[in-house]
């Protein structure tokens, strides 16, 4: 089945390793977080992911999954679909009995969260895998890896006892490797097949450099924005010449509303060694051309808006000093004499 799964991958994609087809490994992934208030009262959230898109929402209270895109089905029928709503939701049930039968044996206190992300990562030219992971208050905690359950080094004893229980599971067992296997494999392609156009859209990414607040006399904080790129893979570094500058400081990658990302790269430098620097881009939406943002250039506009800003406030000074000397004195009153 293995084996049949990577032949099924080179057949129906067979342009990933051309630069119109996917170019880095996909991951797919199904997370569910569970929030253990009491013993009785379990609150579940759930979606779907391809890289960073979210392609399913679930429905707490219909205990189905909203698709978010048009391509969100892939090539499974409504049946399909139903079968594996009903699958994720019996495996989430056994798994909250487990956590709820044995609060007390573990040592638990509510409230505290359960999470599991089940899923499939595609890496092109190397071997596929599939996985299963239940992590504990963000731990890891078990894992499903070749037909069986296997407790993390961080779960200690709970997680041994867990894995104990889980695979007298028989069923369960079967039921988790034909899902990794066989099921995430062909949605996973199903969904690539149908949303190609929007997983594979490019966004050319806009650049700009800024300053930032400086962390001493005499030094500069130097700032490279970009936003605006889609796919979210991206490269970018301050640079001196052709060697990267080993003080560049990253920030997370945001999300744009629009679905694009941002991006801002520091570099704090003395002021007098800001000369020869620049920002250099990276992404796949450019075609092989960089984004070059030289300092130079940005440092000259910013001396003279800074000039011209200068120069208004001390216009702006001297014009209300003139108009102050200006002003008339008061002439004092007279005093009438005194009848």
């Amino acid at each position: 089945m293995w084996f049949l799964q990577l032949s099924l991958l080179v057949i129906l994609l067979p342009g990933c390793d051309n630069k119109d087809g996917f170019q880095e490994p996909i991951s797919f992934e199904i997370i569910r977080i569970h929030t253990f208030y009491s013993r009785s009262w379990v609150q579940t959230l759930g979606s779907i992911w391809v890289d960073e898109l979210q392609t399913h929402k679930w429905d707490s209270n219909s205990g189905n999954y909203i698709f978010l895109w048009p391509w969100s089905k892939g090539n499974f029928s409504n049946e399909e679909w139903i079968e594996q709503e009903k699958l994720c939701s019996t495996f989430s049930i056994q798994l909250i009995r487990a956590f709820q039968n044995r609060a007390s044996q573990w040592q638990l206190e509510y409230p505290f969260e359960v999470q599991t992300t089940a899923g499939y990562e595609l890496r092109f030219g190397e071997t596929s895998v599939g996985f299963i992971r239940v992590a504990y208050q963000g731990s890891d905690f078990i894992s499903f890896q070749n037909t069986s359950w296997l407790p993390s080094p961080q779960g200690g004893s709970r997680a041994q006892d867990a894995c104990r229980l889980f695979n007298l599971n028989q069923v369960g067992l079967e039921i988790a490797d034909r899902f990794l296997s066989d099921t995430c494999p062909r949605l996973l392609l199903g969904i690539l097949d149908a949303g190609k156009a929007d997983l594979q859209r490019q966004v050319k990414p806009e650049a700009w450099l800024s300053t930032g607040p400086s962390s001493g006399p005499g030094h500069l904080t130097l700032v490279c924005h970009v936003s605006g790129f889609h796919p979210k893979p991206i490269w970018v570094m301050w640079m001196r010449g052709e060697q990267e500058h080993p003080g560049t400081q990253r920030s997370d990658i945001l999300p744009n509303a629009d679905g694009t990302w941002y991006l801002r790269k520091s570099l704090d430098v003395e002021a007098i060694e800001a000369a020869g620097l620049s920002c250099r881009v990276r992404h796949s939406s450019l075609g092989g051309q960089d984004i070059i943002l030289s300092w130079e250039n940005d440092s000259s506009m910013g001396l003279i808006f800074a000039a011209v800003i200068v120069s208004l406030v001390l216009l702006t000074g001297l014009a209300f000093w003139l108009r102050k000397r200006r002003k008339p004195c008061a002439t004092p009153r007279t005093p009438l004499p005194s009848q």
